[in-house]
C-alpha cells in the first residue's frame, strides 16, 4: 500500500473501477476521500483506499453495495498499523477470498484492472479503461499490452473450466465498440488498398478489428469483409477492388486451409502481398509468396509499405 494520498483517477486505476463508480460510492455510502488541503481537490489516503478495496472485492462477489459499504466503513477500526489491510475474518461477510481472477501474466496494472472489471461484468469500467489506453498509447500498444493479455486470460480460464462465457461476450463487445470508435476517429483518405477478411468459417474478428483500427490510425485505407468469408467471395472481392494487400485471419487450425491462400495467389488481380495472420496458420503449410506477420505492429508496417509501393508505381 502506498503512503501518499491519491487522486480519484489514480484510485480508479488501482482498483479497476470507473471514476463515476467512486463518486457513487462517495455520494451514496460515504466512502470518499478524507484528506483535504484548502484550495485543492480532496484526495484518498491509504485508509480510504483500503476501504474501497473491500467495497470493490465484496461487490464483485455479489454482496449488495449497501452491505459491502457497511463492512468497508467498519474496516478502519480493524486495519493493522502499517499494512493497510483489513482482517479477512472481520471485513469479509462471506468468508471467501474472491470470485476468481483472469490470469494476465506479467502485464501491468491496467491489464489487471481490466481483468477485475471483466470479472465484475462492469461494462462502464471496461470501456473507460480501453478508451483511456487508446487515447494514451494508440491501438498497437493497447492491443499488445492490455487487450490481448486479458482476452487470452479469459480464454485460458474458459478452457480450464468451460466458464466465463458471459465475461468473454461482454468484454468482446466492449473491445469491438472501442476499436470501431478508434477507426471512425481517424478515417484515412484515398483509395482502400488493404482488404481485411476472416478465413472461411472463422468467427473470431477482434484481432482483425484491431488491425483495422491500427491501419486507420496510421492513415492506411482498408476494406473490412469480416467473419466467415467463403473463398469464392473473397476472390471476387479481390478481383473487383484490386487491393495491394490481403490480410486473411485464422484463429484456429480448423479454419486455416492453405487452399484459401493459393486461391488468392491465383486470382486474376493478384494482390502484391498476401498476409496469413493469426495463430491458426502453420508456417510450414503456407504457399510460397505468403507472409505470416508475427504481430499486429508488423501487419500494419507491411500493409503500409505495400500500399506506398503500389501508389508510387502508379504515380510513375
Amino acid at each position: 500500500m502506498v503512503d501518499e494520498a491519491l487522486s480519484a483517477g489514480a484510485v480508479a486505476r488501482r482498483l479497476g473501477v470507473a471514476v463515476t463508480t467512486l463518486r457513487t460510492w462517495h455520494q451514496r455510502y460515504g466512502l470518499g476521500p478524507s484528506e483535504h488541503i484548502p484550495g485543492h481537490h480532496r484526495r484518498y489516503t491509504p485508509s480510504d483506499l483500503a476501504r474501497l478495496e473491500i467495497m470493490r472485492r465484496l461487490t464483485a462477489e455479489g454482496v449488495s453495495p449497501a452491505e459491502a459499504a457497511r463492512w468497508a466503513r467498519q474496516a478502519p477500526d480493524q486495519l493493522p498499523h502499517g499494512n493497510g489491510t483489513a482482517s479477512p475474518a472481520r471485513a469479509h461477510p462471506t468468508g471467501r477470498d474472491g470470485g476468481g481472477t483472469i490470469p494476465v501474466g506479467r502485464s501491468g496494472p491496467a491489464a489487471r484492472g481490466l481483468a477485475r472489471a471483466a470479472m465484475r461484468l462492469d461494462a462502464a469500467t471496461i470501456s473507460e479503461t480501453i478508451a483511456h489506453a487508446l487515447a494514451a498509447g494508440g491501438v498497437v500498444a493497447t492491443w499488445e499490452s492490455l487487450l490481448r493479455p486479458v482476452l487470452a486470460g479469459i480464454g485460458e480460464r474458459h478452457a480450464a473450466s468451460a466458464g466465463l462465457i458471459e465475461v468473454e461476450h461482454l468484454v468482446s463487445r466492449c473491445v469491438s465498440e472501442a476499436l470501431a470508435a478508434a477507426s471512425r476517429a481517424k478515417v484515412p483518405t484515398g483509395p482502400a488498398r488493404i482488404l481485411l477478411s476472416c478465413a472461411d468459417e472463422e468467427q473470431h474478428t477482434l484481432p482483425l478489428e484491431a488491425l483495422a483500427a491500427a491501419l486507420a490510425e496510421a492513415g492506411v485505407s482498408y476494406r473490412m469483409l469480416g467473419a466467415r468469408v467463403p473463398v469464392a467471395a473473397l476472390v471476387e472481392a479481390v478481383n473487383r477492388t484490386g487491393p495491394a494487400a490481403v490480410v486473411l485471419w485464422s484463429h484456429t487450425r480448423a479454419t486455416a486451409d492453405p487452399a484459401q491462400l493459393s486461391a488468392l495467389l491465383a486470382a486474376p488481380r493478384r494482390p502484391l502481398l498476401v498476409l496469413a495472420a493469426g495463430p491458426g496458420w502453420r508456417a510450414d503449410t503456407l504457399p510460397a509468396g505468403v507472409v505470416r506477420p508475427v504481430d499486429l505492429a508488423e501487419a500494419v508496417s507491411l500493409s503500409a509499405a505495400v500500399r506506398d509501393s503500389l501508389d508510387q508505381s502508379r504515380r510513375d
